[in-house]
């Protein structure tokens, strides 16, 4: 089972380039962040040709998540069942696919520490694991995917010292990071990859970030044990990021043996 987490940043800008990957790389099932689409405005039947069931929680121009699946799609739910109020943003989606209980979460980005946005931030990962330990077991197939705007160590950005001070990074943020981890996932890339550096998913189009290799692994597969033990391959598809046109985020692929 090939699973995939993608921030396309625009899946209508993106479109073109999405159909082309899922031809080359046929996952199973692909988890979407920044669709950036009305509800209606979901291109479910160019998915459907591809051989990819699709659900999508749409916000218009912003947010905006989807799961695309060739192992099925039931029991699906946008945003979360914990007892709160309903979240004001398209950030997450849930389904389960091929027996894997799998969500696509687009993580506030929190703008500045301190700012009303970085405490939604906050709040949001907590309900995130609130979640989690109302409606799953660390004994459950589940696998949360998609760009969490966390760098949880050091290593994980180019630079430690251009982002002092700035979110991301932050301790409340990696706290909480860490929190959702601590319910019973685990971070698949830092199981195949424990130690190394300069291994990334995000860079800004500024710059010229990407030639320089400066950037940051905020997006993530995160998988609880008994998922996480089946995994065989975990890479970042630098080449997606590549060409004309291209989301400033690559595609985080893994693949698990039954």
């Amino acid at each position: 089972m090939r699973i995939v987490t993608w921030n396309v940043n625009s899946l209508k800008a993106r479109l073109p380039r999405v159909r082309e990957w899922l031809e080359v790389m046929n996952p199973d099932v692909l988890c979407m962040q920044e669709t950036k689409l009305a509800q209606d405005a979901f291109p479910t039947s160019e998915f459907t040709e591809l051989g990819y069931e699709s659900v999508h929680h749409g916000q218009g121009q912003w947010n905006g998540v989807a799961i695309l699946s060739k192992v099925g799609i039931e029991d699906v739910e946008a945003g979360f069942s914990d007892g709160g109020d309903p979240d004001p943003d398209a950030r997450i989606i849930w389904a389960t696919c091929g027996g894997v209980r799998v969500a696509s979460a687009y993580i506030p980005n929190g703008r500045e520490v301190g700012h009303d946005h970085y405490v939604y931030k906050l709040s949001w990962l907590a309900r995130l694991k609130s979640h989690l330990e109302i409606n799953h077991t660390p004994k459950d197939n589940v696998a949360v995917l998609g760009d969490f705007n966390v760098a949880p160590e050091d290593k994980d950005v180019w630079d430690p010292k251009a982002f002092k001070g700035a979110t991301h990074v932050s301790k409340p943020e990696r706290d909480a990071f860490q929190g959702v981890l601590d319910w019973g996932l685990q971070d698949i890339f830092r199981n195949h990859y424990p130690e190394e550096e300069g291994l990334y998913t995000f860079w800004e189009y500024m710059a010229g970030r990407f030639h320089k290799r400066e950037g940051m692994r905020i997006d993530f597969i995160l998988a609880t044990k008994s998922l996480a033990s089946r995994s065989k391959i975990v890479l970042v598809d630098r080449n997606a990021r590549k060409g004309e046109k291209p989301s400033d985020h690559a595609p985080l692929l893994a693949d698990f043996h039954s």
